[in-house]
């Protein structure tokens, strides 16, 4: 009888060891990790006690004949933790940010080979984060990566909100369907691209936003991207599992590691409220806190910018049609004949200086300023910019000049062509001269296939590159907005001169045949899960054929939809990015675009449903004033909500900005309507919002009774 009682005790002990319970602080969330028969990590997810992720697998395949960490493993320790801090952003969506979850590091070890892995999981109220870790040992030093086995096993066939896996670009409209119907329509969501590269017909890209039948949303991601390629997943689509499916070196690898290191987290963020998923700030609190000592150089900026022009067709980044081809520092640009379609000349950077200081503008981009645009894109060309010679008709001295005469800061812009070499080599110079003229901020490119040749844009190789420009520049207090770059994964926590990103399809496409009116309700969900984007809203001129005769595009938009979208897709760099002559023409409406806070002390998302309507409240960094933006996708919205967030001791002026009841995206985009009513926090709204339109309200608290005379209270 002692040895039956010693052998359970034995197998009790046994099963502990390889089945651990996690649980969320708040005990709605719970991870289950496990070992199989073989040795093989694995974990589950269950939100409320409903199974989110069934038992999925994990480990990483080796590249070439050494063993792989995805079997053979035995627990050789537990450690569990519990960590609750908050800490302040430099700049974003909430003054403080709680990051409070429970940890569990398993220790495993291979068997034969004695190397070691360690699975850390961190489990938050709203989420799931999980990576990899391989700690200083003897048995392991470089090794490189085949493929990540990370597996995330759905439920069911949920519906989808994704766009299809590519190496090098994430500038498409976005797909809703079944998980099962990602394979027939993927194709035909691959809109061209001046660089792009296809995998697979199951394969998405993160951050990938989910929905099951029971009303369970569900968002796939990574936080933390350093030293590492960017993780799409790709689709078993008779088992509903998605697999982790890096992006390749040029040599085929996935990735070299050495010992210690450690792996992106992989996120799963959860809630039966679509609101949640806007609100968690799981990818932030992934990432390592601020590194830079001194931020009082960042500073969020609204801009304008000799940009819409180009991409409209209206005017050319290039100076002469004289030049088949560029040689810099050979080719003599005093002695060929301008074409008179250059946008970045002195005579109009000065308008749209003289429009941001009227307007109260922080500062000017201007595209085109330097030589070599004539032959930039398209030959494989390595040195295509020195990022140093302007064209002779802009003066930089003048410009630099004039635009501090006027209180305005200039906005640099650098486009690589995607050749990582010769940017890198102009980096220390290029960042040197904005430091000489005053400009804080950078707009880097990387349009087209990356040189080096056979490289992708989100491969180890070319995101370490991303990160080497970042840092650089820090050292310069220069602030970056990175183009065409890696998906960004919270890392501006880190380094918060990260000001934006673009990283998925933004306003120029309206002027190259438009995007879904729902686009907009899509990228909360997906690509601003990672970090804020350079969207550069603000067009008030639907039709670009008014602008240039051979574009037929036009904005599936509303013009107060594209004043809403300066709250819902908050950033601390926001672009009113029409022309002025556009603004002049609707100077009432553009005046919420003047006020429009861009940092801020509290969000409340009040509405959301991905693609379908997104409701935002934000009240602006050391201020009493709130901002409210509503977007909505292709049907028409009813918008209800109660201001109740708003101070109860106080009185306030609502100026509301809304769809005109004729509005139209297509047809009557430019119908709108301006009220002001006094709100308090007892107030509420019913509030229509066309297709493709919605609502902006500004919401200032009153000082003096005289102000709300003759206003109704709402």
């Amino acid at each position: 009888m002692k040895k039956i009682v010693l052998l359970l005790s034995l197998s009790l002990i046994a099963i502990t060891l390889m089945s651990q319970t996690l649980k969320s602080p708040s005990g709605n969330l719970s991870m289950n990790f496990a070992i199989t028969g073989k040795g093989e990590p694995t974990y589950d997810l269950s939100y409320k006690e409903k199974v989110i992720v069934k038992p999925s697998k994990l480990g990483l395949e080796s590249f070439g004949d050494k063993p792989s960490f995805h079997d053979n493993f035995r627990v050789t320790d537990v450690k569990n933790s519990t960590f609750d801090q908050t800490w302040q952003p430099v700049w974003g969506e909430t003054k403080n940010i709680r990051n409070h979850y429970n940890e569990m590091a398993v220790t495993l070890t291979q068997k034969e080979t004695e190397r070691i892995m360690v699975l850390k999981f961190r489990l938050f109220d709203d989420g799931l984060g999980f990576r990899y870790e391989f700690p200083q040992q003897n048995k392991l030093t470089y090794f490189a990566i085949k493929e990540e086995l990370t597996q995330f096993a759905m439920t069911g066939d949920h519906t989808a909100y994704w766009i299809p896996g590519d190496y090098d670009t994430q500038e498409y409209d976005y797909n809703v369907s079944k998980l099962s119907e990602i394979r027939g329509i993927n194709q035909q969501g691959r809109s061209s691209n001046l660089s792009q590269t296809g995998f697979s017909d199951t394969g998405v890209q993160t951050s990938l936003q989910l929905k099951t039948s029971d009303g369970i949303y569900i968002n796939l991601h990574e936080a933390a991207l350093i030293n590492y390629a960017c993780m799409h997943l790709d689709l078993d689509d008779k088992n509903f599992i998605f697999q982790s499916w890096l992006t390749p070196d040029a040599n085929g690898t996935k990735g070299h590691l050495q010992a210690p290191c450690n792996t992106p987290w992989r996120t799963i963020i959860v809630s039966d409220d679509a609101r949640d998923i806007l609100a968690s700030n799981i990818t932030l609190n992934l990432n390592d806190p601020n590194k830079i000592e001194d931020t009082s150089w960042i500073k969020p900026m609204k801009y304008v910018g000799v940009w819409w022009e180009m991409i409209t067709g209206k005017s050319d980044w290039s100076y002469t049609n004289d030049l088949p081809s560029v040689q810099i520092g050979v080719t003599d640009y005093t002695k060929v004949q301008p074409h008179g379609r250059h946008g970045a000349t002195t005579a109009n950077v000065k308008k749209y200086i003289d429009f941001a200081a009227l307007h109260g503008f922080d500062g000017v981009l201007v595209e085109g300023w330097n030589i070599g645009w004539e032959d930039w894109f398209g030959h494989s060309k390595d040195f295509v910019f020195d990022f140093q010679t302007p064209y002779p008709d802009f003066d930089i001295d003048e410009i630099h000049n004039y635009a501090k005469s006027k209180g305005v800061k200039m906005i640099m812009h650098h486009e690589t062509s995607a050749s990582i070499r010769n940017y890198e080599r102009f980096m220390d110079d290029a960042y040197k001269l904005m430091n000489k003229y005053d400009y804080p901020a950078v707009k880097s490119g990387y349009v087209g296939d990356i040189i080096p040749r056979g490289e992708n844009h989100y491969s180890q190789w070319i995101n370490n590159h991303y990160q080497y420009a970042i840092e650089k520049a820090a050292e310069y207090k220069i602030m970056v907005n990175a183009h065409e770059a890696v998906r960004p994964t919270g890392i501006c926590r880190t380094w918060p001169n990260l000001i934006g990103n673009e990283s998925a399809r933004g306003t120029e496409y309206q002027a190259f045949g438009g995007s879904k009116p729902n686009h907009v309700c899509m990228l909360p969900f997906t690509r601003l899960i990672g970090g804020p984007m350079d969207y550069t809203p603000g067009i008030f001129e639907m039709d670009i054929e008014k602008i240039n005769p051979n574009n037929k595009s036009h904005v599936n938009s509303t013009l107060v939809n594209q004043l809403a979208l300066y709250v819902t897709m908050s950033s601390p760099l926001q672009m009113a990015a029409d022309f002025p002559e556009n603004y002049n023409r609707f100077l009432d409406a553009f005046q919420f675009i003047k006020d429009v806070a861009l940092d801020w002390d509290e969000s409340k998302y009040l509405e959301a449903e991905p693609g379908e309507y997104i409701t935002v409240a934000r009240k602006a960094k050391g201020s009493d004033k709130w901002f409210v933006g509503n977007t909505a996708g292709t049907t028409a919205f009813t918008s209800k909500i109660s201001f109740d967030f708003l101070d109860n001791s106080k009185q306030y002026i609502a100026t509301i900005y809304a769809d005109a009841k004729d509005a139209d995206y297509k047809t009557n985009p430019q119908a709108y309507t301006i009220r002001k009513v006094v709100v308090t926090n007892k107030s509420k709204l019913n509030q229509i919002s066309v297709a493709g339109g919605g609502y902006a309200i500004s919401i200032v608290p009153v000082t003096d009774k005289s102000q709300t005379k003759g206003l109704k209270a709402l």
